[in-house]
C-alpha cells in the first residue's frame, strides 16, 4: 500500500472525486488549490484532496474509495495517513459532509465529533438533489478532530 502526492493532471481522477462530490464545478473549488494524494495497493483504490484553512485547519475536502472497495479501510487508511503526515504542522482537520447514515458514522469511528451545521448548504450550492442511502442532503455537518 502506497500514498502517493498528485501534483499534475489531477483531473485524470475526476470520476473517483465524484463520487465523494457529485458536481464538478464545486470539486473545481478546491481542486487546484488543494492538495491531492491517491492510495495505491496494486491500482488506485482511494482519493483524498485537503486544504490548508488556516489557523492550523487542514481540511478535507474530498475523500472517496472505489464502490468495490468501500468498507475494507482505505479511507480510515487515507485519514490516518493524513493524521500522521500533517500533525507536526496542523492541529485540526475538520471534514464537512452530509448529514449521511453512510458518512457520519465513519468519521465518528475514526475520531471526529460533530462541530456545527451549514443550513441548506447541498439545497443552495448544487444544481440538483443529493440523495444518499435514501435520505436527501440538505445541511452540511462539519467534523473535527484534533491531529
Amino acid at each position: 500500500m502506497e500514498f502517493k502526492e498528485v501534483r499534475h493532471d489531477k483531473r485524470l481522477y475526476i470520476k473517483l472525486l465524484l463520487l465523494a462530490d457529485e458536481q464538478e464545478d464545486m470539486i473545481d473549488n478546491y481542486l487546484d488549490k488543494g492538495t491531492m494524494y491517491i492510495l495505491d495497493d496494486n491500482g488506485v483504490k482511494a482519493v483524498c484532496v485537503i486544504t490548508d484553512e488556516g489557523n492550523s485547519v487542514l481540511e478535507i475536502k474530498n475523500i472517496a474509495v472505489l464502490p468495490e472497495y468501500q468498507r475494507m479501510g482505505y479511507g480510515r487508511k487515507i485519514i490516518e495517513f493524513i493524521e500522521n503526515k500533517f500533525s507536526k504542522v496542523y492541529d485540526i482537520l475538520k471534514v464537512g459532509t452530509g448529514d449521511s447514515p453512510l458518512t457520519v458514522p465513519f468519521y465518528e469511528k475514526c475520531g471526529f465529533r460533530k462541530t456545527y451545521t451549514v443550513k441548506n448548504f447541498f439545497t443552495e450550492n448544487y444544481n440538483h438533489e443529493i440523495f444518499e442511502c435514501g435520505k436527501k442532503l440538505t445541511d452540511m455537518v462539519y467534523f473535527e478532530k484534533t491531529i
